[in-house]
């Protein structure tokens, strides 16, 4: 294993260094607590607050690959793959909801390829060849056939995401303003999307060798995608509790 590439005579950036990890963590966490206290756990809200978690539970592996805990940096880059492999179908079935579009045979889909990556990296010995913590980001390494399945899986998904949510913005654009919520909400998962995916795409065009540290980098720059579903989403299409005060 690889530990730690930092180069002391080197300028870093430390855009995603540990401690904004742990205060990634700490954001997406509070932003779920907040979802279970603010709203009712309808099916758009547990699938959110799913989605806050595995994303919190990421950076927290992030954390701990470089910084320890007595757990090997392996285990922690399991649990942080089993964390975002969570993320695409989580995304898609959100999608679904806020459209609603009942038939969600490609969410199901989506559910059986996350169950099996899940499967390959906890149980698969050689999953993880390695790691490496530079001063920016985290550097998992797998196999490059897996890497490739996994791409396929993890950006399919995405964009298949995109690409259904921008036609069924356009449908529910025309039936008015009965869907006005609804078209919001979908707007919203879309741009959520793209302020994670465009940076990092930048990234990769200005510095290719980021392309080995991309699953770290699109979980630094989610963490608006976790503010965009808890505070323009939820409020559109979330129930919220509702608190009774009482007087002596």
């Amino acid at each position: 294993m690889t530990q730690n590439g930092r180069n002391s005579k080197s300028i870093q950036l430390n855009c995603f260094s540990p401690p904004i990890m742990l205060a990634t963590f700490v954001i997406e966490t509070v932003l779920a607590i907040y979802t279970v206290w603010r709203y009712k756990m309808t099916v758009l809200t547990r699938l959110i607050t799913a989605g806050l978690l595995a994303l919190g539970v990421f950076q927290l592996c992030e954390y701990h690959v470089c910084g320890g805990m007595g757990i090997r940096a392996a285990e922690w880059s399991r649990l942080g793959y089993v964390a975002i492999s969570m993320l695409p179908p989580l995304g898609l079935h959100m999608l679904h909801v806020m459209a609603n579009k009942p038939k969600r045979k490609l969410v199901s889909f989506g559910y059986i390829s996350m169950v099996a990556f899940i499967g390959f990296f906890l149980f698969i010995p050689s999953a993880f060849q390695g790691y490496q913590c530079t001063g920016n980001y985290v550097i998992f390494q797998i196999g490059l056939n897996a890497a490739r399945l996994y791409g396929l899986y993890y950006y399919g998904l995405l964009l298949a995401a995109i690409g259904l949510g921008m036609r069924w913005a356009n449908q529910l654009k025309a039936a008015g303003k009965k869907s006005a919520k609804r078209l919001a909400s979908v707007r919203g998962l879309i741009i959520g999307y793209l302020v994670f995916l465009v940076p990092t795409a930048l990234a990769n065009s200005v510095k290719p060798e980021t392309r080995r540290g991309i699953p770290s980098i699109m979980c630094g720059f989610a963490v608006l995608f976790a503010i965009i579903l808890t505070l323009y989403v939820l409020p559109r299409l979330g129930e919220k509790r509702q608190r009774h005060l009482t007087t002596d």
